[in-house]
């Protein structure tokens, strides 16, 4: 449902001066983890939301390219943008590999032999020597910007970590609003109309496919750069469900919920991590809720209101 466009370019405003101000209000490496998040749910919802595509293994490029990322500042000295463009590039080559094979099915079974691929991604992450393992990645250089930035105290980097969250967002939002996005919108409405129509249908999965695993794997590389770790835990299948529930319950298909059910999600754990095992039973509950309450999710339900009331 396509909101009033002032309430949209409120939204805009709002998540642009949110972020400007957040590390003056919250802990820079708090709202630095739920930006990356962002990202990673954004790019999410441009295959589930607007393509129609659930995929459950998209953990394996988020992870992939921390680990990728990680390990060129470490091993070889990269300095973080050129680490940050490789491991961008692995998650983009990967989503082409795994993309031109899941394409091929629909519905649950597309969503089975993605995450078939993550748990091989996984498995590679464990047995790989270069990874650490289950120790994971550790004590990876954050470096310098341009040689003139010092990217290891938190407030440079929250900025430049902003920074790279609103290019993937503008990406992201232009995809949209482009040709190539109502495209996306009428393949997931109905593919077989789209299909009879002169649409290479699978063309187009394919570009969707790879272009959110390369976004979601920009997020993973600056995410090992926040944490200065990559971990098994970013290619768990756990990872790839939660971002599921980021998505669903921010709002799927909207321009902005993915990124207000990252908020809601990091905070939540961030709030309960002293429940220990508690949290994902608290956090499973609260989803419940919201998606019984809010079946749009609460993005969705924002936007439903304001078209009710104007």
């Amino acid at each position: 449902m396509k909101a009033a466009p002032w309430v949209e370019r409120l939204g805009y405003a709002i998540l642009v001066v949110a972020g400007l101000v957040a590390p003056f209000v919250v802990y820079p490496v708090f709202a630095m983890n739920v930006l990356c998040f962002a990202l990673f749910a954004s790019a999410f919802n441009l295959l589930l939301g607007y393509t129609g595509l659930l995929s459950f293994g998209h953990a394996a490029y988020l992870g992939a390219a921390g680990y990728v990322t990680g390990y060129a500042c470490k091993a070889w000295g990269w300095p973080p943008l050129f680490g940050i463009a490789l491991g961008t590039l692995v998650a983009t080559a990967l989503g082409y590999i795994i993309g031109s094979l899941a394409i091929r099915r629909s519905g649950i079974y597309f969503a089975m032999i993605t995450m078939s691929f993550a748990q091989l991604i996984f498995f590679l992450a464990v047995q790989f020597p270069w990874t650490g393992g289950e120790d994971g990645l550790q004590g990876v250089p954050r470096g310098t910007l341009f040689g003139l930035v010092d990217l290891s105290r938190n407030l440079p980097l929250y900025y430049f970590v902003y920074a790279v969250f609103l290019f993937g967002f503008a990406v992201i939002h232009r995809t949209i609003h482009s040709p190539f996005g109502h495209v996306l919108r009428s393949i997931r409405e109905n593919e077989a109309r789209a299909l009879s129509l002169g649409y290479d249908v699978a063309r187009y999965k394919l570009l969707a496919f790879v272009l959110s695993a390369a976004l979601s794997g920009l997020a993973g590389a600056t995410k090992s750069l926040v944490f200065q770790l990559a971990s098994l835990t970013d290619v768990h299948w756990h990872m790839s469900g939660q971002v599921v529930l980021m998505t669903l319950l921010g709002g799927m298909g909207t321009v902005l919920g993915p990124s207000v059910g990252a908020l809601l999600v990091v905070a939540l754990q961030n709030e309960l991590a002293s429940l220990g095992s508690w949290v994902p039973v608290i956090t499973g509950a609260i989803f419940v809720v919201c998606v019984l309450a809010f079946r749009r999710g609460i993005v969705g339900e924002v936007q439903a209101l304001v078209k009710r009331s104007f």
